[in-house]
């Protein structure tokens, strides 16, 4: 399998605060890869550090063979732009939806790229199909949209780009569980063609059985390494979110 991303000795944090903690990780391509902590344990600023978006960072990030990271210690999101169009797309905690915008804007913003630009009507009916929903509400100002479809639109977003890694986070936040579960379903039939994804979580019981394998994240320290981490070894640190 080829290696979709390889980080090697990640430090990331925000300010004086060390958030993570020389973290190692490879997703290669075909995975799905669950990261599962609790809120204040890294899983969101692994993400962003991945995008370019802490404060400041050490280490090696590589995305298909070619280095994303490397040390820095301001202007966050400077490169972020260069490394979306090598092949990244962020679903951030959150959804960051502007209300006052409508469906189909949200999903055309996702198109970032010259060449995604020009078919972007294509890769909004391939979103539709995967979130049906969606379709009748494309003139709809997202402010006016429940949870569930502000959540779909806002993976939607991501799932417009031409990405070889996806970094979710947290899909299943505030939502009832069996929305969530619907949505976790949906992304665990994506096709990934040469791509991986890596899904952030709470809730072990939302991934478990679903994805290629598990990894925990305690304190900024990634538990099991590249290894498969078996779910006994995670409930001492993720029950609490079920």
């Amino acid at each position: 399998m080829k290696e979709v991303l390889q980080v090697q000795g990640l430090s990331a944090g925000y300010g004086p605060l060390t958030v993570l903690h020389r973290i190692n990780l490879t997703v290669y391509s075909g995975e799905r890869v669950g990261l599962i902590g609790l809120n204040g344990h890294g899983k969101s600023t692994l993400l962003r550090a991945i995008a370019g978006l802490t404060d400041w960072q050490s280490g090696s990030i590589q995305l298909k063979g070619r280095e994303i990271g490397g040390t820095r210690s301001q202007s966050a999101g400077r490169n972020t732009h260069r490394i979306v169009r090598m092949g990244l797309s962020l679903m951030p905690q959150g959804d960051a939806l502007f209300y006052g915008l409508t469906v189909v804007d949200h999903l055309n913003s996702g198109a970032f790229t010259r060449s995604t630009w020009r078919e972007r009507a294509a890769r909004r009916e391939r979103v539709l199909e995967i979130f049906p929903p969606l379709r009748k509400l494309l003139a709809a100002p997202v402010g006016k949209l429940s949870g569930g479809e502000r959540r779909m639109v806002s993976l939607g977003r991501g799932l417009m780009a031409d990405a070889s890694l996806y970094l979710i986070d947290e899909p299943s936040l505030g939502l009832a569980p069996s929305i969530s579960k619907s949505l976790i379903a949906v992304l665990c039939q994506i096709d990934l063609k040469e791509g991986a994804m890596l899904i952030a979580e709470q809730n072990l019981s939302m991934l478990e059985g679903k994805v290629s394998r598990l990894l925990g994240i305690h304190a900024g320290v990634l538990k099991g390494g590249a290894d498969a981490l078996s779910a006994a070894s995670l409930n001492g640190f993720a029950s609490a979110a079920r």
